[in-house]
């Protein structure tokens, strides 16, 4: 059984109308994952992800959402599987306040986000927090800390930081296309490389 990115009702209600393609780790990113994830919610007590995830573009587009999947299958069958590797554990800084596992800019990873962003160009999909790809940090969100005061979040972020012994990586042969209505999550996988 598909085990869900978000479950909790405030993280359901707060995407309602959102879509996303993400990239599911399943063995040595998962594995550093979870580790890392129990290690900060034993700091503190905040809302997280439920399963890891890299996300390579957020939308909201609930009323063409088919089309915008169409879209997203085209790129992805021109895509080859992607390499993502864990390098370090890291924080987003206030106003986001997000530990992370902070992911290599792998050759694979780097040009499926530069690609998916050319596909997207002659679109007007409305995008959510898009980036440029050098400017994009691949990640895994272990923990949202936003409602922490300053000096908690500073103290958490501090500790948090380090770089990984190991660099534990892993090859992803499928996207999943996340949309939350109805307040429930929804997906359908999309395999890579399907040309």
């Amino acid at each position: 059984m598909r085990r869900p990115f978000m479950d909790t009702p405030a993280q359901l209600a707060s995407l309602e109308g959102q879509q996303y393609l993400v990239l599911r780790p399943t063995t040595a990113v998962a594995d550093v994952y979870r580790s890392e994830q129990a290690a900060a919610l034993g700091r503190a007590d905040v809302p997280h992800p439920h399963t890891g995830h890299v996300t390579l573009r957020g939308f909201a587009e609930p009323e063409r959402r088919e089309q915008l999947l169409a879209v997203l299958r085209e790129w992805a069958a021109g895509q080859r599987p992607i390499d993502v590797m864990a390098e370090a554990v890291d924080a987003f800084p206030t106003p986001w306040q997000v530990v992370i596992v902070r992911l290599a800019r792998t050759a694979s990873l780097t040009s499926a986000y530069s690609s998916l962003s050319t596909a997207l160009e002659a679109t007007d999909f409305r995008r959510l927090d898009e980036r440029p790809t050098a400017e994009w940090t691949f990640h895994l969100s272990l923990i949202y800390a936003k409602t922490l005061t300053t000096a908690v979040w500073t103290e958490l972020a501090h500790k948090s930081r380090r770089s990984l012994g190991s660099r534990p990586s892993e090859r992803i042969s499928q996207a999943e296309f996340v949309w939350y209505e109805g307040g429930v999550e929804h997906a359908e996988i999309i395999p890579l490389g399907a040309l």
